[in-house]
């Protein structure tokens, strides 16, 4: 089975999980918005880059995980919006796509792994403990988004095989 796990936003990314292993992980496609070097999600990328890694698998091999996010204290309209938008654009690609869709609270899959509380930058510290081989993809600190996607495919995997 191929879990697709997705943490949404602009500097979000996308891993492909298969068998309890990284097969591979993107950082979230985006494009230029207007002026100002605004940016925004690029949902013919992501289509691609989904199509390319599901290729010859049916759609009931494939299960696509995305992080259930909401508004957070604090944060401004525009990015919430912005925020809101790109989970919008990932739910429509894989409805369009067919594919099944789950969704999983950042409280319940950080909770698995210990990371409640923690900073932002403990779950790239703690996909590398769990996946030291992919440790060289994971090396800057703005990598903890790719580490996040890590763990969210990961979390769907160890969860669902307990469930089996």
């Amino acid at each position: 089975m191929l879990i697709i796990g997705i943490d949404p936003g602009i500097t979000g990314s996308i891993c492909f999980f298969q068998e309890g292993k990284i097969i591979d992980v993107v950082e979230m496609p985006n494009m230029a918005e207007g002026k100002k070097n605004k940016k925004q999600v690029n949902g013919a990328q992501i289509f691609h880059e989904i199509s390319l890694r599901i290729k010859g698998l049916k759609k009931e091999e494939i299960k696509v995980v995305i992080e259930q996010v909401s508004a957070m204290p604090g944060q401004g309209v525009t990015s919430m919006f912005n925020f809101g938008q790109s989970f919008g654009i990932l739910k429509g690609i894989c409805s369009a796509m067919q594919l099944p869709m789950y969704f999983v609270r950042p409280i319940k899959w950080k909770k698995y792994f210990n990371l409640i509380n923690s900073e932002k930058d403990a779950s790239r510290t703690k996909a590398i403990e769990v996946f030291p081989y992919f440790s060289s993809e994971l090396s800057r600190k703005k990598d903890s988004n790719k580490a996040d996607a890590i763990l969210i495919a990961s979390f769907y995997y160890e969860t669902y095989k307990i469930e089996e």
